[in-house]
């Protein structure tokens, strides 16, 4: 039976700032900024936040199935570190202005970064057994990156965006090679999140625990999966992406360790199969548990191929889950995910000047975890609004009243 991603859409904000512009601004290290491969960020504006950004990945997807299509999606299943409530999911927003069937499991899935794949393998068990014969899932990463602290080198990798994917037993997009799940983790604190606003940790210790992940991760596959050339197994690779340059410099490790690679090899080798990854990635940011997928939707639209491929992907998430797994994508794919027009949707996000990103942070920071209530001003960013959201039909933020969130379609 072949299960995986049948449709596939990232919303990826309708702002962004140069993330060189910002090195500048901040008086940052420049050669730092090499090393870091990242062009731009998306922001997100004080009427965003992650069930907007959400519905508005996933509604270009429902509005293409038949109402039978739609019924037939029994869970919503969102992974995230960006909740607005300690109770209460964010695949309960989803699911009510998406308004699909009442006969649906909602809930969601929390582990750092590792959380999309979790929710994702979760979909394809459940699809893959056929306990429910034609059943659907709906998937979405739905996280937003907080304010990193001025002056830091993790405030221009931050971005937003969501990426959500209905899993089912059509893999037009992305199959996926059932038991080919390759595993590990452990308990270390490389970074947390103690308070909804306060991001901190280790970073070299982060970096250090994603190489080691990266390694063992794939070990147990090949354990599982015996056999498997790390170099000649997989036609391309996409990575969990902080930033463009961490990807890199782990491909490179792990040609150096297991096929002892020169660096003009390695270079050409990451250039072929890896670099179509970054595509997006270098545009929006680190999207936490969407950033493997907005990689994946990278390598499908961007890489060139007109046969099937085999990709592998790795999962990670801090604290610390990974996973390295594989899949099929054909050229079907990149035709069926053409239809979302992520790129066109990239190319036309308003470019922000570091002094108008400021303000919008100033904004966005007064909408911190636990609002009760509180009512969205437009006024400060009414001309952006007017030129990305007004008759786009997109979903935004409105009001908070009593804690509960209330969106209106722009």
């Amino acid at each position: 039976m072949a299960v995986g991603i049948e449709a596939m859409n990232t919303y990826v904000g309708r702002t962004f700032i140069d993330v060189q512009e910002l090195f500048v601004e901040r008086k940052l290290n420049s050669e730092r900024f090499a090393n870091l491969m990242m062009l731009e960020k998306s922001v997100n504006l004080p009427c965003e936040d992650p069930v907007s950004n959400a519905v508005n990945a996933a509604k270009p997807i429902i509005d293409k199935l038949t109402e039978k299509e739609r019924n037939s999606i029994e869970m919503v299943i969102t992974s995230s570190e960006s909740g607005l409530d300690f109770g209460k999911s964010l695949s309960t927003y989803i699911h009510h202005y998406l308004g699909l069937s009442k006969n649906c499991r909602l809930f969601e899935v929390k582990q750092a970064c590792y959380a999309g794949t979790a929710a994702l393998q979760m979909a394809i068990n459940y699809v893959g057994n056929n306990v429910s014969p034609g059943a659907k899932v709906l998937v979405i990463s739905a996280d937003v990156a907080r304010a990193a602290a001025k002056l830091t080198y993790a405030e221009p990798s931050q971005g937003v965006a969501s990426v959500a994917m209905l899993i089912s037993d059509k893999p037009d997009i992305f199959a996926c090679d059932l038991g080919a799940n390759g595993i590990y983790g452990y308990e270390v604190m490389d970074t947390c999140r103690p308070l909804p606003e306060i991001e901190t940790g280790d970073a070299d210790l982060s970096l250090l625990v994603y190489m080691e992940c990266l390694e063992n991760a794939f070990m147990d596959y090949c354990r599982r999966k015996p056999g498997t050339d790390y170099q000649t197994s997989f036609d391309f690779l996409a990575f969990h992406t902080p930033y463009a340059g961490l990807v890199k410099a782990a491909h490179r490790k792990m040609l150096r360790v297991l096929k002892k690679m020169a660096p003009p090899e390695i270079e050409l080798d990451f250039q072929k199969r890896v670099e179509p990854s970054l595509s997006y990635c270098k545009h929006v940011g680190n999207i936490y548990s969407g950033t493997l997928y907005l990689a994946l939707a990278g390598v499908i639209a961007n890489a060139e191929y007109d046969t099937n491929k085999h990709i592998g992907l790795f999962s990670y998430g801090s604290g610390c889950s990974s996973e390295f797994y594989s899949g099929i994508i054909t050229p079907q794919s990149k035709q069926k995910l053409a239809e979302m027009k992520i790129k066109e949707s990239l190319d036309t996000r308003h470019k922000l000047s570091i002094a108008a990103y400021d303000k919008i942070l100033d904004q966005n920071a007064t909408w911190v975890f636990g609002v009760k209530d509180k009512v969205v001003d437009l006024t400060p960013f009414q001309d952006i609004y007017n030129e990305q959201f007004l008759n786009k039909k997109l979903l935004r933020l409105k009001a908070v009243n009593n804690y509960h969130r209330e969106y209106e379609w722009s």
